[in-house]
């Protein structure tokens, strides 16, 4: 088991089947056939539902280990001298609302993101639901000349954000996706209002940070995609076997 693995914890494959079936019932499906994902990511277990519905799986252990990021981060904001700007989390329901309202603000304001579809609860986990994208690339596997052909579009989308009082907070190659040849942007972090100066500046930073390595490392076949290549909302896919549900019956 990986570090990544260890931290992030395993979800019961009961709750799991309370998900996939409440799913099923919220969206009067017949039956769901769910796809886990393994993926780079500390903070959920994701999962794709139908091929339609990207859903992730939030636990009390994902929303302590945000809160540990969460108060790293403000450290690092104080050794440089500014306020904490970063806040954490009650829990993991509030972890998933908060998501999806972070995608519709960045929506509203004319940035790219997954539809949101709805935040709920399932046995204290937070459920989060937004649009699946079938096929796109983080922009961390992406070639040098292709990074460099999006650079402006990431900057002119930080710079609408900013200018609409949003603050992304976790920009990363990850979190930057290539879909249908524009960006799109997920999983914004919780910035505290009056911490927006700083989250800024950080996201600048973030995104000089992100783009410096894809910029400069020599073209391999890493970077180079093929039509067959799928990815998640994480990063590149690997799939488990599929899992089928139908919804309860009364």
């Amino acid at each position: 088991m990986s570090i990544r693995q260890f931290v992030r914890g395993t979800v019961p494959w009961d709750s799991l089947e309370a998900v996939a079936r409440e799913v099923a019932d919220r969206y009067d499906q017949p039956s769901v056939r769910v796809t886990f994902l393994e993926t780079d990511n500390w903070l959920s277990t994701p999962c794709v539902v139908n091929d339609r519905w990207f859903v992730k799986v939030i636990s009390g252990q994902n929303a302590l280990v945000h809160a540990l990021f969460t108060g790293a981060r403000n450290l690092g904001a104080f050794s440089s001298g500014r306020e904490g700007f970063f806040e954490p989390f009650d829990g993991p329901v509030e972890m998933a609302e908060h998501e999806l309202e972070a995608t519709r603000k960045l929506r509203d304001i004319g940035v790219n993101a997954p539809e949101p579809v709805e935040a709920f609860e399932v046995e204290g986990f937070g459920v989060l639901v937004l649009e699946y994208l079938p096929e796109f690339r983080p922009l961390d596997d992406l070639s040098p000349a292709d990074v460099e052909r999006y650079a402006p579009d990431l900057f002119a989308a930080l710079a609408t954000m900013h200018e609409n009082g949003v603050a992304h907070g976790d920009l990363r190659g990850e979190n930057v996706l290539v879909y249908e040849d524009d960006l799109y942007f997920i999983d914004a972090t919780n910035v505290a209002g009056d911490g927006l100066e700083g989250a800024r500046a950080y996201d600048l930073a973030c995104a000089l940070a992100a783009l410096e390595p894809l910029v400069a490392r020599a073209p391999s076949s890493r970077s180079r995609s093929t039509p067959t290549t799928r990815a998640t909302a994480r990063g590149r896919e690997s799939r488990t076997p599929l899992r089928c549900w139908t919804p309860r019956t009364s």
